[in-house]
């Protein structure tokens, strides 16, 4: 009889376990694109270690807890004198990211809760596709992230690239 409890017990932990609430999101204003879907698949299951979670809106994913959160189909940027990286896709292509400092108008609502976050939105792609990486999830380098989502986003097509001030 208590091993019986004692498995029902576990069970009972292991399935409340698997149950973490969904992260919320709110949606991009072009979730609905297409490509979304696609850029979603090709997401990985696991990124960095961090098991993949269940969201409340279309067109986004999320992993581990506090959540890394990835939200295709943002409003793209326009022209930027904000910080431009550069990530190798593994594909023969670059992704440009844009990285969004604290103070920064355009940095989404839920990028600003907590205990700050790093929040990277892909130039010259739509649509935009925007990722958060908790500063309790970095690990020493934040856009080890990008480079493991390099692949799924590079889906979308890139109509513009980066530029610095001594490309002319």
């Amino acid at each position: 009889m208590p091993r019986r409890r004692v498995a029902l017990a576990l069970t009972a932990a292991a399935v409340l376990s698997g149950c973490a609430a969904p992260v919320s999101l709110p949606p991009g204003e072009l979730a609905a694109d297409p490509v979304c879907a696609r850029v979603l698949q090709a997401t990985p299951d696991v990124l960095g270690g961090l098991e993949r979670r269940s969201t409340t809106t279309q067109a986004a994913t999320a992993w581990g807890d506090p959540a890394v959160t990835l939200r295709c189909g943002v409003a793209p940027p326009g022209p930027t004198t904000d910080r431009c990286l550069s990530v190798d896709s593994g594909v023969g292509t670059a992704v440009d990211w844009i990285a969004l400092e604290g103070d920064d108008p355009d940095l989404p609502e839920h990028a600003r809760q907590g205990g700050g976050s790093w929040t990277f939105i892909t130039y010259g792609r739509r649509p935009a596709i925007e990722v958060v990486v908790p500063v309790e999830q970095v690990g020493g380098q934040p856009t080890a992230a990008l480079v493991d989502l390099a692949g799924a986003v590079s889906l979308v097509r890139a109509e513009r690239a980066c530029v610095g001030a001594t490309d002319a």
